[in-house]
């Protein structure tokens, strides 16, 4: 055998460290923002029934261009915001970080500069490090919100050909105004991308990216199945912008990137939207409890539009994390420093998560 150390790795990747949050065995886990209800027996009986009708074809190549698949995320997305949508606009891949992966390998790279503003996803820089794209990092405000001028102020300097807003934010939950986003456009030299991977949780009256793009073709949209749809093990992210856009990363796609399982089974659940997005709304409702509940406790919870909750602020954040392990509930040391994010759950695993607190962190 070999070590790490002793192969020819590139000097920016020693020391790092694979990406991924912890994955234990315990009896509630809410650390990684999934959907905490499956899909039905029914649709899920649906799903196989899919798999088995392509299976009998996998000995040839899937449709690379996922058209069908594509038509259809379109229909969906404009049912949620978007207008005149179709295929041309809509590219999808496995997973939104592959989704971004393809959008800095397309308008990254040497020479070149992507901006986004922390505390935010901490994928992104390195999503920038592996397409060898500069990568700066402005601040956001005390209340978790892009301050604009700061923003603006950032871009004149930096001049970035990427522009990364989260939108809500994760970890924090924080929703972009529209007027922002736009603003942001307008100053930006190259490309803006609103990640709404939490778009189907946020809160009446906040709206959605999608409906800028008309206007902005130098403006993508991104979105996952993983969290609302309950689709985090099918892998299907995808975005929504301008043809050219989708042509762009079109060039930069691995050859047949997305399995003809893959298709079949985002295709059923898109059918089944309705039922499996059935579940948003007792989730944003648990997700306001529980910053009621937070703050009633004299914690500080952020506002949030997506299905989790930052909360803090601790002197040793380790220690309270560590201390709702112990006791079967996981949630994730993630964001500044001080603070905690707690993802939505059932009630009774949410009912644990409060009993759980309250053990280690007494009122």
């Amino acid at each position: 055998m070999i070590s790490l150390e002793a192969l020819p790795l590139r000097e920016e990747l020693r020391g790092e460290r694979p990406y991924g949050a912890p994955q234990l065995d315990v009896p509630v886990a809410l650390n990684v923002n999934e959907n905490p209800y499956p899909p039905s027996a029914a649709v899920a009986d649906e799903m196989g029934r899919a798999v088995a009708r392509v299976a009998g074809a996998l000995n040839r190549y899937p449709d690379r261009e996922a058209a069908a698949l594509r038509g259809d995320l379109a229909a969906y997305l404009n049912r949620d915001g978007g207008s005149g949508l179709g295929v041309d606009n809509v590219w999808a891949a496995n997973g939104s970080n592959e989704i971004m992966l393809q959008v800095l390998m397309a308008f990254g790279g040497p020479g070149r500069t992507a901006l986004s503003f922390a505390p935010t996803y901490s994928m992104y820089p390195e999503y920038a490090r592996d397409t060898h794209t500069r990568w700066i990092t402005g601040r956001r405000a005390d209340d978790f919100r892009i301050d604009l001028p700061v923003a603006l102020d950032a871009i004149a300097e930096h001049r970035p050909l990427v522009i990364l807003l989260a939108s809500p934010n994760n970890p924090t939950g924080t929703a972009l105004p529209l007027d922002h986003i736009e603003a942001l456009v307008d100053a930006a030299p190259g490309m803006v991308v609103v990640d709404e991977a939490y778009a189907e949780f946020r809160r009446r009256g906040t709206p959605s990216a999608l409906q800028l793009l008309p206007a902005n073709p130098r403006l993508v949209v991104t979105r996952t199945m993983s969290k609302a749809f309950a689709f985090a093990g099918g892998r299907l992210g995808y975005l929504a912008a301008d043809p050219a856009v989708v042509d762009a990363v079109r060039i930069v796609r691995l050859p047949y990137h997305l399995s003809a399982v893959s298709q079949a089974v985002a295709r059923v659940a898109l059918a089944h939207a309705d039922e499996l997005l059935a579940a948003v709304g007792e989730l944003r409702a648990e997700r306001d409890r529980t910053v009621e509940w937070l703050r009633r406790s004299r914690l500080e919870a952020a506002d949030s539009d997506a299905n989790f909750v930052l909360f803090g602020r601790f002197d040793d954040r380790r220690a309270v994390w560590q201390g709702l392990l112990d006791r079967g509930v996981l949630i994730r040391e993630t964001g500044p420093d001080g603070w905690l994010r707690v993802s939505i759950g059932t009630p009774g695993e949410m009912a644990a998560f409060r009993a759980a607190l309250q053990e280690v962190v007494p009122a």
